[in-house]
């Protein structure tokens, strides 16, 4: 058995675990992903940066853990909620268990939880903020719940800055040479280049601090603007860069985190969702074509809008191409004067199914008919 665990969420509410990974004090919003598999790469995406995430799979890391399929350089989650860790990972890839690599890397888990009594309090009350206690950390309720109410809240966080390189790097085209795209690092996964590259693109993954001037020293052939936390209201030097991009005509494509910025960039407003979307398995309509993709996501924030509406931007007609049929939320932006396209998923999909892999055929296309125009 391990060590007494604590949950408190901002509403007052305690769940009593075991302590999983790490021990201490874990602060952040309390999100859940409803992924089957994927938990290594969950872990490592950037976007999860300063949330406690519950997995709403009852059994996590049956797989352990390997050095393959990190999504970026560590985890970035603030805490780990799940409830029927793995006693011994199997799988010819491991090379350690999920709960030493979240003790190697210090993230403070709990397990032994009923995520899906958590996860129905999340979606009726929405994401809030939250703290996990060990070891320590451990005080009474009323202490500890003091403490997740003096953290900051989701909205209004510009976490950009935390996730995002702090060295450009170049990722060389694994086939015949054809485009160079400069991808916008706010909080870029790994799978994303090696997409690009497999199609014939060389990928200069640049800091979200670059001028207008570094990102056009590269002679793009395209701009990327990749998925990344935080709230997108605070991210004005990327929306700069973008405005900066459309004018030029450079061709853009942007997921996640990157829709939401060139939808600012169009003079849209962006807001924060009751839970978001973070799952495997999220079913997104193009309103061109009536197709349907299940598609990876995970936001929490998304750009006002109505499915199918267009409307003028300083760059010309737009329209939201893309939504989700659950809720209505705009999944996707397409500019119809400008080479410009954007959608709130994640076309690379790691971990998740490949229905919008094609994505980056598109933007391929969208560069070669640019260069001969």
């Amino acid at each position: 058995m391990g060590a007494l665990a604590m949950l408190v969420l901002e509403d007052g509410s305690t769940v009593r675990g075991e302590s999983y990974g790490a021990v201490g004090q874990a602060l952040g919003e309390a999100v859940f992903a409803t992924g089957m598999t994927g938990y290594q790469e969950t872990l490592t995406d950037p976007s999860y940066r300063r949330q406690i995430v519950v997995q709403t799979a009852p059994h996590i890391g049956n797989t352990g853990w390997n050095d393959e399929d990190d999504e970026s350089r560590q985890i970035w989650v603030a805490g780990y909620v799940v409830r029927d860790p793995a006693r011994m990972p199997s799988n010819w890839r491991s090379t350690r268990s999920l709960r030493d690599e979240l003790t190697r890397q210090g993230v403070v888990g709990i397990c032994g939880v009923d995520t899906r009594a958590l996860t129905r309090r999340l979606r009726e009350h929405g994401s809030m903020r939250a703290g996990i206690f060990s070891g320590d950390a451990l005080a009474e309720p009323s202490q500890l719940l003091a403490r997740v109410l003096a953290s900051p809240p989701m909205a209004g966080a510009d976490l950009v800055g935390e996730v995002t390189v702090a060295q450009p790097f170049v990722v060389p085209a694994s086939t015949a040479l054809r485009f160079r795209v400069v991808a916008l690092d706010l909080g870029i996964k790994f799978n994303t280049p090696r997409m690009l590259a497999a199609r014939g693109v060389e990928t200069h993954v640049l800091p979200a601090t670059v001028s207008v001037e570094q990102l056009l020293a590269q002679q793009p052939d395209g701009v990327f603007l990749s998925n990344g936390p935080g709230d997108p209201a605070t991210a004005d030097h990327a929306v700069a860069l973008t405005r900066a991009v459309l004018e030029r005509r450079v061709p853009l494509f942007g997921i996640c985190f990157g829709n939401q910025i060139l939808g600012r960039a169009l003079g849209r407003g962006t807001y924060k969702m009751r839970y978001g979307h973070r799952g495997i398995n999220v079913p997104v309509v193009e309103h061109a074509t009536g197709r349907v993709a299940i598609t990876s996501q995970n936001h929490g924030f998304a750009v006002d809008g109505e499915p199918g509406e267009r409307f003028d931007s300083d760059f010309g007609t737009a329209v939201m191409s893309h939504s989700c049929p659950n809720d209505g939320t705009v999944e996707g932006l397409t500019c119809l004067d400008v080479p410009a396209f954007s959608v709130q998923y994640h076309p690379e999909a790691a971990a998740g199914p490949h229905d919008a892999a094609d994505l980056f055929d598109r933007f391929c296309a969208l560069m070669a008919r640019e260069r001969t125009s």
